[in-house]
């Protein structure tokens, strides 16, 4: 019992720290970029792919991931080439994902597994999950060579052009990466509070960082720790880890905006 209780834990702060670290490297470029609701839009549509999955009876995230993505890139695609603005495309793909996603939960019985990815269950990581969240942590370190890509992209989309900068093609690989992070975070955060584990890190970088190399640094420090902290400080009051990692980041970026506001 004490091994397997030691277990839970113990996947619990690597699967935090693993996701924190996913999410708040991709958050730099959610918030820089203000694409804030394309996280919010992405959790909401791998909701269709978890459903789907709990309807067939297949490991959730293993049908979550090429959903997510296909809306991602669908999400980019119609931005591209129409003229509807990235919230209206958004706006359609979540319509969608989360119709399929009701129509395949109204044929199962039990809603258990369902609200665990609503809601979040850090401490319920399975090894599959974990895997896949150190598989994921091993792609983010992949894409660094592309980090100054992005960023030149995120701050001047109009001169990257102008440099023969493959701008298009980093917009759908940085959609698939921020797809795929936002699937592997859900078990940990929730569907309904993922797009804040995504932003809040990177948001409280941003107001005590003076470039976007040191944001994206102190983003990963704050997105990797507060897991493990927000783990141990959710056993004094006996609350929910998920909802008290996001209230200590939320406490942290209330200390970078008063630290901002004296520094100015």
């Amino acid at each position: 019992m004490g091994s397997s209780l030691s277990d839970l834990v113990r996947n619990a702060l690597i699967g935090g720290m693993l996701v924190g670290f996913v999410a708040s490297y991709f958050g730099v470029f959610v918030v820089q970029r203000r694409m804030a609701f394309l996280g919010s839009g992405l959790a909401h549509a791998a909701f269709g792919g978890i459903a789907l999955a709990l309807f067939a009876n297949i490991e959730p995230i293993y049908v979550a991931i090429p959903f997510t993505v296909v809306f991602a890139i669908a999400i980019v695609w119609i931005r591209e080439n129409s003229v509807l603005a990235e919230d209206t495309a958004i706006g359609v793909a979540v319509a969608v994902a989360m119709a399929l996603g009701i129509v395949f939960l109204q044929f199962k019985d039990n809603f258990a597994d369902a609200q665990a990815y609503l809601f979040g269950s850090i401490l319920f990581i399975s090894g599959p999950e974990l895997g896949m969240a150190a598989a994921m942590a091993c792609v983010t370190l992949a894409t660094f060579p592309l980090w100054s890509s992005w960023a030149y992209a995120t701050f001047d989309r109009s001169l990257a052009q102008t440099d023969r900068l493959k701008v298009r093609t980093h917009d759908y690989t940085l959609a698939v990466a921020l797809a795929v992070a936002i699937v592997v975070s859900i078990k940990l955060a929730g569907i309904l509070l993922i797009s804040t584990f995504l932003v809040l890190p990177a948001a409280t970088a941003r107001l005590l960082s003076r470039s976007f190399l040191q944001m994206t640094v102190v983003s990963v420090l704050i997105g990797t720790l507060t897991p493990a902290a927000g783990f141990y400080l959710s056993l004094i009051p006996d609350w929910p880890p998920s909802a008290t990692i996001i209230f200590l980041q939320s406490a942290l970026f209330v200390v970078a905006l008063g630290v901002r506001r004296v520094a100015q």
